[in-house]
């Protein structure tokens, strides 16, 4: 047994101090970092560091949220401002290393951020809390990413890890409880339920063995928040997941993490077998009595099984499907017993909140939706990654200022919220508060936190038969409603897009979508159906132009379009007769060239490859 003294925790904030004050080169090794070719970077820097005989410490980090910027690489001297680079290839570290770490000269052009810490700053380079990106952000859950290294759990304690559960250990169980329902905590896996209630549940429900469960099985198709926090702040998850368990007195927690995130589930296990070495977590924990293990559980990748009770079925050893509640699982829940499930970013926030208080925490946000909120922020816009904002923050702030706005200056056209199970909101829904209530109201969700925008090019109906080709393929199957009515929705968005549609189908999309959400088993079936809905409710004049002008108006959809050489731009050099497949362009050398339609299987290989744009779509 072994306990974090004071005498300890100042030791290796000392220590941690020390070494922020030395010259280092920190690389991004999340894994959009790696995917990059962040550990080649790190390979050359080493190499380079070693020739040049430079005292320089080389260190990694994880995620520091700027996935456009990837690979990212922080160089930082003494009594300077660490600066952030990004897009950092082999080839670029040589310069770099010259430049910086011993002309003492920052490359400005290269240069994503600088980091003050108090430290003297540059000229020319944007401060972090300046900067577009990071300005209207908060760093609650997300402040350790790119900051620290989340495989050295002295970094954690150095930086106020595990002060929240020494100090909850000396509360009673109900004020730990009382504390989280102040601070306004909801769940962050998106239902969007009252973390401290739901904890109150399953403090008073009766019986012999409690068990906690931390949902970190995230499937949105662009969500990647529970990935990068599991990533780059193991320790976090780990102590509020031991926090909620003395609360709620449960001596055994799992975590289920999809096997597709080996990095998180490489640190989550690095984050547990020192923690119980250094006796924080395991038996008689820093000699309150409490005991606390926690083991991971690999899930096999079912969306489903985001569903809390499919996916306590699958640790079970089930199949993954849902179950028929009630009982629900904070009275019957793991093996029957009670049951505490939260998802990644909930119980990242429970440290901070024992911390520093609930007071603080509800001190953020809206009046029904407290604190901050991380998103993944996808699409067609300049700066995709990782951001965290308080709630009530509007969809324009985020898209225009964070996001940097449309790629290439295009027109913002719609956003999809939660996932495939939320709703697509269009430009005059840019003002609207990002909140719980708000979404709701607007026909999206929350969600766990995925944003996928989308620009004047999109075509809408398109957009909704992928969301619903996502829901409808990863159906357990178990319920009709679900089973079958989300493929007959599929394949009427499907023959619309073909140009088969008839006037009928949008109001037996709409029917059948109102049974499907009425009557469905869970809520992966009840939520399918949105996408649809809400591009019938706010594109509805697409659906019209698909059924009724077999066109689409974004130029999409390929049976519905018609590619024509201008006549007038046509200089007959015989580029795009090379490029079709099919042979369907003829004309002769310096003629204009025509497009035989029942030759066309429009694909559009002929589009790109003139440089005068003489073809056209319609």
């Amino acid at each position: 047994m072994m306990s974090i003294s004071k005498e300890m925790r100042s030791d290796i904030e000392e220590r941690y101090k020390r070494n922020l004050e030395r010259p280092r080169i920190v690389v991004g090794l999340g894994t959009c970092g790696i995917a990059a070719g962040g550990n080649k970077v790190m390979d050359a820097i080493k190499a380079e560091v070693a020739k040049k005989g430079l005292d320089v410490d080389v260190d990694f980090t994880s995620c520091i949220g700027m996935c456009f910027a990837e690979p990212v690489v922080e160089m930082a001297l003494p009594g300077r401002a660490s600066v952030v680079y990004g897009g950092v290839g082999p080839e670029n570290v040589v310069q770099l290393i010259e430049s910086h770490m011993v002309q003492k000269t920052p490359v400005a052009e290269q240069a994503q951020i600088q980091i003050l810490g108090g430290a003297e700053a540059y000229e020319g380079i944007p401060a972090m809390e300046k900067s577009e990106y990071y300005e209207q952000q908060v760093r609650s859950v997300t402040w350790r990413l790119g900051r620290t290294n989340p495989e050295r759990i002295e970094d954690y304690i150095a930086t106020g890890g595990y002060e929240g559960i020494q100090k909850a250990l000396t509360m009673d169980r109900i004020a730990i409880i009382d504390e989280i329902k102040k601070s306004g905590l909801r769940g962050r896996g998106g239902g969007g339920f009252p973390t401290g209630t739901k904890w109150q549940f399953v403090h008073d429900a009766v019986g012999d063995k409690k068990y906690i469960v931390c949902n970190a099985d995230e499937g949105d198709p662009g969500a990647f928040m529970d990935r990068s926090v599991l990533e780059g702040d193991p320790h976090a998850v780990l102590e509020g997941m031991m926090i909620a368990a003395y609360a709620i007195g449960a001596d055994e927690g799992v975590i289920y993490c999809r096997a597709e995130y080996p990095l998180a589930i490489r640190r989550l296990n690095m984050a547990i077998k020192v923690a119980e070495e250094m006796g924080i977590m395991g038996e008689n924990i820093m000699g309150s009595g409490f005991n606390f293990k926690v083991r991971i559980k690999a899930g096999a990748g079912a969306f489903v099984c985001g569903e809390e009770t499919a996916l306590l079925n699958s640790i079970e050893g089930q199949r993954g499907m849902p179950r028929v509640r009630p009982p629900f699982p904070a009275h019957k829940g793991l093996w029957q017993k009670p049951t505490c499930l939260n998802n990644v970013e909930t119980f990242a926030n429970v440290p901070n909140i024992i911390r520093k208080g609930g007071d603080w925490f509800s001190s953020m946000g809206t009046e029904k939706s407290k604190g901050s909120k991380v998103f993944c922020i996808t699409g067609k816009i300049n700066h995709t990654g990782l951001c965290e904002v308080p709630m009530g923050m509007t969809l324009r702030d985020l898209v225009y200022n964070i996001a940097g706005g449309i790629k290439d200056g295009k027109k913002f056209k719609a956003v999809q919220s939660g996932g495939p199970s939320g709703g697509c909101l269009p430009t005059e829904k840019l003002d609207l508060s990002i909140d719980y209530e708000s979404l709701g109201q607007a026909g999206a969700i929350m969600g766990s936190g995925g944003l996928v925008f989308m620009d004047e090019d999109s075509c809408m109906l398109d957009i909704a038969k992928y969301f619903l080709n996502f829901t409808q393929m990863e159906s357990c199957g178990k319920c009709t409603p679900c089973r079958e009515g989300t493929k007959r929705m599929l394949e009427t968005l499907e023959r619309i897009c073909e140009g088969n549609g008839v006037p009928e189908d949008i109001d037996n999309l709409e029917r059948l979508a109102k049974v499907i959400k009425t009557s469905a088993l869970c809520a992966l079936g009840q939520t399918a159906p949105n996408p649809v809905l809400t591009t019938l409710k706010y594109f509805r004049d697409e659906y019209e132009a698909h059924i009724n002008e077999k066109r689409c108006p974004a130029g999409v959809c390929p049976e519905l379009l018609n590619y024509t050489i201008l006549a007038d731009k046509c200089i007959g050099c015989g580029v795009c007769i090379k490029a079709c497949p099919t042979g369907a362009i003829s004309g002769e050398k310096k003629a204009v060239h025509v497009i035989d339609p029942t030759k066309c299987v429009k694909c559009g290989a002929c589009v790109p490859k003139c440089k005068f744009d003489a073809i056209a779509k319609a």
